[in-house]
C-alpha cells in the first residue's frame, strides 16, 4: 500500500522575507476531526516552503521549527531577493489575500477518533502557505516592516467554525426533513464497523473513492457519490479513481517509454487542429532612401485525430470475491502492461492501419541519411547524422533503437578509437551516443538493408500525444458466468502524431 502524504494547514511576513506563524495548534481538532498531539512531530531542522503545496513553486526555506505550548511554531525566510513567486506571496499575505499555514506530512502512528484521528506520530516533509488551511487556527501572526521596528499582528483563531447560514427561500417543513436528513446520516456514521467488514473505514475521498471502484468492479454497482461517471458519450462506463489512475498512467509509462519522450497534452475533440507555417518571411538588405520590400509567410493547417483502444480482462469470481483492493491493482497491472505495448508500437509505427495514431517512423516527410552499407553500421554515418539536424534540435536530441540495435552500436568506435556508446555513472541518468542520450524501443526495427533501425531527434519538440479519456472500466458479469468469471473492458481515447518532422533524422541502411 503507497503511502500518502497528507496535508494539514498561522502566517506574517515583513520586507526582508521574514516570516512566523503556527503550522499546527494543539488542542483542537481540524475541519476534518484531526488532532495532533504535542510530541507527534519529527522533522528536520530545516524545512522547504512551498506554496498551496506544489512543489514547483519553492517560496523559502523555515530553518526555526519548535513545539510549543500553543502548537508547531514556525519561523522562515521568504526568498524575495531571488524568487519572483516569493514577492508576489509577501503581498499576497499583506493583503490578506492567503494567511494560513498548511503542513505535509505522513502519518507514522494515529488511532480513530469518533470523527477523524488522533494522530501521536508523524514525518513532517513541508509547510506551505496556503488560502484556506486544514486547521482553522493554522494562522500567520506577524508581519515586519523594512526596518523591523513596526510588526502587524494577525488575530490568534482558537477553535474557529466555518459559518453556515440556511437559504431564506427554504420553508420550514424543508429544513425540518433537512434536520431529520442529516440526523440519520450522523447514526450511520456512528455505529461500529462490523468485525467482518472486508473494507477499512475510510478517512477521506481518496479512501472512499478506492472503496466504491473496488466494490463496483465486484458487484458492477455504481456508487455515483464516490466515483466520476463518464460523460453522455462513456454510456455505462466510470472512471477510475484519481488515485488510481494516476498509477495507471505511471505504469503506463513504463511499458510505453514515448511517453516519457515526447510533449503529452489533453484533448477535449476528436481531432486536434494546429496551426503551421508554411512559409517565413524574407528580410533583405537595403541602402538609406530604399523602400523595404513586403513579406507575406503563409500558415496552413494539420490535423491529429483521436483514436480508441480498448482490451478486455477477465477474472475469476473467486479472485473478485476474495479480494480486497488488490483487485484494483490486478485490473490496472493487467491494463498497464497490454494498453502500454500497443501505445508504444503505434507510437513508433503506427499509421499503416486508419484506426491506429500516426508513428514518427512511418511519417514520411521525416528526413533520412544514409548509412553507406546496408548491413553494417557505420560510426562515421551516425555522426553526419547528428550533425545534420540544427545545434538547437541536436542539443536537445535523442536517439532512439531497439536492444538488437544497441548491442551493436556499443561495438563502434570513433576514428580516435572512442567507443560512441558510453555508459551512465550516476544514478538517473541515461546512456549516451555521441553526448546524447539513448532510450531502447522495442518496435523500433532491426538493422537490415533499406531499413530504418535508428532515429535521432527533439523527441519534445516533434512529436505530441494527446489524451482523450481516461481509463473507463466496465464489468460483464453474465457473458462469462458459466465459467466463473466476470469480464473487464477497458478503453482509452488517444491521438499522436509528427507536428514537427524537420527536427528528425532517420538512418537509412542503403547506399543510395
Amino acid at each position: 500500500m503507497s503511502e500518502r502524504l497528507e496535508i494539514k494547514a498561522a502566517l506574517t511576513v515583513d520586507d526582508a522575507g521574514t516570516i512566523t506563524g503556527i503550522a499546527w495548534p494543539f488542542g483542537s481538532p481540524d475541519r476534518v476531526g484531526d488532532v495532533i498531539e504535542k510530541g507527534a512531530f519529527a522533522s528536520p531542522e530545516v524545512l522547504p516552503m512551498l506554496f498551496a503545496h506544489d512543489q514547483a513553486q519553492v517560496i523559502g526555506v523555515w530553518d526555526q521549527i519548535e513545539e510549543t505550548p500553543d502548537g508547531l511554531t514556525v519561523k522562515g525566510r521568504l526568498l524575495v531577493d531571488d524568487v519572483e513567486r516569493a514577492r508576489e506571496v509577501r503581498a499576497m499575505i499583506r493583503t490578506k489575500a492567503v494567511s494560513g499555514l498548511s503542513i505535509g506530512f505522513r502519518t507514522k502512528t494515529a488511532k480513530p477518533r469518533q470523527r477523524g484521528r488522533t494522530i501521536t506520530a508523524l514525518d513532517l516533509h513541508e509547510i506551505s502557505v496556503v488560502a484556506v488551511p486544514s486547521h482553522p487556527g493554522a494562522q500567520i501572526t506577524s508581519v515586519k516592516a523594512a526596518d523591523g521596528t513596526a510588526e502587524h499582528k494577525e488575530p490568534k483563531l482558537e477553535n474557529e467554525e466555518l459559518e453556515m447560514k440556511n437559504d431564506p427561500v427554504i420553508s420550514p417543513e424543508d429544513l425540518k426533513a433537512l434536520k431529520a436528513d442529516i440526523a440519520t446520516i450522523k447514526a450511520k456514521l456512528n455505529r461500529p464497523t462490523a468485525a467482518n467488514n472486508n473494507h477499512p473505514a475510510a478517512h477521506n475521498d481518496n479512501d472512499l473513492e478506492k472503496k466504491a471502484f473496488a466494490d463496483y468492479l465486484r458487484t458492477g454497482e455504481i456508487d455515483k457519490k464516490a466515483l466520476t461517471v463518464g460523460a453522455d458519450e462513456l454510456v455505462g462506463y466510470i472512471l477510475a479513481p484519481e488515485e488510481t489512475s494516476s498509477e495507471f498512467i505511471r505504469n503506463l509509462v513504463e511499458f510505453s517509454p514515448i511517453r516519457g519522450l515526447v510533449d503529452v497534452k489533453p484533448a477535449t475533440s476528436h481531432t486536434i487542429v494546429l496551426p503551421k507555417r508554411l512559409s517565413v518571411t524574407n528580410a533583405k538588405w537595403k541602402g538609406e532612401a530604399v523602400a523595404s520590400e513586403a513579406s507575406e509567410p503563409t500558415f496552413g493547417e494539420m490535423e491529429i485525430a483521436v483514436k480508441e483502444l480498448t482490451t478486455h480482462v477477465d477474472l475469476s469470481n473467486w479472485l473478485i470475491e476474495d479480494a480486497t483492493a488488490d483487485v484494483i491493482g490486478e485490473v490496472n497491472l493487467a491494463l498497464s502492461e497490454d494498453f502500454g505495448a500497443k501505445e508504444s508500437k503505434a507510437f513508433v509505427n503506427g499509421g499503416t492501419d486508419p484506426a491506429e495514431p500516426q508513428g514518427f517512423m512511418s511519417e514520411g516527410a521525416v528526413a533520412n541519411s544514409l548509412n553507406g552499407h546496408a548491413t553494417n553500421l557505420s560510426a562515421d554515418a551516425l555522426i553526419k547524422l547528428m550533425y545534420s539536424l540544427p545545434a538547437i534540435y541536436r542539443n536537445r536530441g535523442t536517439w532512439a533503437m531497439n536492444g538488437t540495435t544497441l548491442a551493436v552500436i556499443r561495438t563502434l568506435k570513433d576514428g580516435a578509437g572512442n567507443y560512441l556508446w558510453q555508459p551512465s555513472y550516476q544514478a538517473g541518468q541515461p546512456e549516451t551516443i555521441l553526448g546524447r542520450p539513448v532510450v531502447e524501443l522495442v518496435d523500433m526495427p532491426d538493422v537490415s538493408a533499406n531499413a530504418f533501425p535508428i532515429i535521432f531527434g527533439d523527441f519534445k519538440s516533434g512529436y505530441r500525444i494527446y489524451d482523450r479519456i481516461a481509463l473507463g472500466v466496465k464489468p460483464n458479469p453474465y457473458l462469462l458466468a458459466t465459467e466463473g468469471k466476470v469480464r473487464f473492458h477497458a478503453r482509452r481515447r488517444v491521438g499522436a502524431g509528427v507536428i514537427r518532422p524537420d527536427v528528425f533524422r532517420k538512418l537509412k541502411m542503403a547506399t543510395a
